[in-house]
């Protein structure tokens, strides 16, 4: 994995790199479940998180949200009462010039010469005001079900909202 931190990655930048097929070693998404909880019951309330600034959110910090929002409403409503959607997902390679560290780094370093870097991972790049997860519930749920979002909306690099509909309404 790569060693730089997300606030690095973060801001939209250069154009995407997203073919794969022409570079290798492109390591896999830790994203891979998109659609977890009830998958086939209907539910009448919908809680949705959405971005308030335009970014970049790496592979593993997708799948930590994911995963604090299942174990919250896991905990609190139980698997047949939910189904939380992952609605975005991460085909951007990031690429990092791996810099050594230590002593006798700056004979081993190349500095800038071919400095486009390795692949280290893949990102996701989002709008402004798109939804990243959906949250279908039912409205006795509806408290749990936004808590859980606003704890996955914490793991993420840009700031959230939740917004909830009912039957098609807009509440939020």
């Amino acid at each position: 994995m790569s060693r730089k931190p997300a606030r690095m990655i973060r801001s939209v930048k250069s154009m995407a790199t997203t073919r794969r097929e022409y570079m290798g070693g492109v390591p896999p998404s830790r994203l891979t479940q998109f659609v977890i909880g009830n998958k086939t019951a209907k539910f009448p309330v919908q809680l949705s998180l959405v971005t308030k600034e335009k970014c970049q959110m790496r592979h593993n910090a997708l799948e930590s949200a994911r995963i604090s929002a299942n174990k919250a409403l896991e905990k609190n409503i139980g698997s047949a009462n939910y189904r939380l959607h992952i609605r975005i997902y991460p085909h951007i390679v990031i690429r990092e010039n791996k810099q050594a560290t230590g002593a006798g780094a700056d004979r081993v370093s190349q500095g800038m010469r071919r400095a486009y870097g390795k692949p280290v991972g893949t990102a996701a790049r989002v709008k402004m005001n798109q939804i990243l997860m959906t949250l279908d519930t039912t409205e006795q749920f509806v408290v749990p079900a936004q808590e859980a979002l606003r704890k996955a909306g914490m793991k993420l690099s840009t700031p959230c909202s939740i917004n909830i509909e009912k039957g098609g309404d807009l509440l939020h």
